[in-house]
């Protein structure tokens, strides 16, 4: 196996985690930056460094990435396959990042995997797509919005009778600890959807066998870089997320990041789905802001968000498609 293709493929696969990194960091600190519970700086560095611990927490993403998606050929063509799959995801990270729109880096990296492997001919476990993939990107919003809703409901009739500021001073307090909650649910999400990329491109360059456990040095290389992504931030995204949906105070803010980092670690623990950690803070915002009055939430932000959730995994799946037919006339 050429060992260039094999260093080039995860180079590029680091930074998609890069792109990931500071595309997603919003998720994890945009409402604690909103409610001034924690300073931008003080916010992504606190996102870095748990996202860093949360990349070492599990490894069943991992798993269900690398071998429960698609299959991918020995030699060169499954190479190319990965290559294209990780162009694609990187494509429409950027694109969507250039327009400040919340879409996932996870829906991005499926459908650049579904549809590089669809282009490269070879099987797409449709299976394991519409269990892992499909479903709870459907179910997981509506999860996080209920739930979202439900938690600011209990904490509204729990501290019904507390003094308004003194209750927000403690919630500005807790809010350090739910946003780094969210923060170390992305990291044990995200950067294990690289390592499963990473895996698959060690076995296909006869490195390493399926099964094995995953190496340290993959760990090591994907929650820095993860975590790095994470600190240079991602600005435009935070701005739709802490502002542009709602104006969130900080019991807000304390019960939508509550809600995501506990579904975050419900999933990757019990159903070892690789879900989307945009899809579920956006949702759960919105959830909570409807205990305000519905009309409180924007909604005419939320249906553009809502619309490029949809569109992710096709235009990501496009793009992969196209760049395995140029590497696919230029190299192999």
């Amino acid at each position: 196996m050429d060992t260039f293709a094999l260093v080039v493929t995860i180079a590029v696969a680091l930074f998609f985690t890069y792109t990931n990194g500071f595309h997603d960091s919003a998720n994890a600190i945009a409402t604690s930056v909103s409610t001034r519970a924690l300073t931008p700086k003080a916010a992504l560095a606190m996102a870095a460094v748990m996202n860093l611990a949360g990349a070492f927490m599990g490894s069943g993403v991992a798993k269900t990435v690398s071998e429960g998606l698609i299959q991918t050929p020995t030699g060169s063509k499954g190479m190319g396959i990965l290559f294209a799959a990780l162009v694609g995801a990187i494509v429409w990270n950027l694109i969507t990042w250039y327009f400040g729109l919340p879409s996932s880096s996870s829906h991005a990296l499926f459908g650049g995997m579904v549809g590089a492997a669809l282009a490269g001919g070879t099987t797409v476990y449709w299976s394991g797509v519409l269990e892992k993939v499909v479903i709870p990107m459907f179910v997981s919003p509506v999860v996080g919005m209920l739930a979202g809703y439900l938690v600011m409901t209990a904490i509204l009739w729990i501290f019904r009778k507390a003094n308004p500021h003194k209750a927000k001073r403690g919630f500005r307090i807790a809010q350090t600890v739910s946003a780094a909650g969210m923060a170390l649910g992305h990291g044990l999400q995200d950067a294990q959807k690289t390592m499963g990329i990473v895996v698959m491109a060690l076995v296909i360059a006869d490195v390493e066998d399926y099964g094995d456990p995953i190496p340290v040095w993959v760990k090591v290389a994907c929650a820095v870089m993860l975590s790095l992504g994470t600190y240079a931030g991602g600005w435009r995204i935070m701005r739709t997320l802490g502002r542009k949906i709602i104006e969130l105070d900080p019991p807000q803010g304390f019960a939508a990041e509550t809600t995501g980092a506990s579904i975050m670690f419900t999933t990757a623990f019990l159903f070892k789905a690789p879900i989307s950690t945009t899809h579920v803070i956006t949702s759960a915002i919105m959830g909570v802001g409807a205990t305000k009055r519905v009309n409180a939430v924007r909604w005419g932000v939320a249906k553009n968000i809502i619309l490029g959730w949809f569109i992710t995994m096709p235009a990501a799946a496009i793009v992969a498609a196209a760049s395995f037919g140029i590497v696919n006339l230029a190299f192999l």
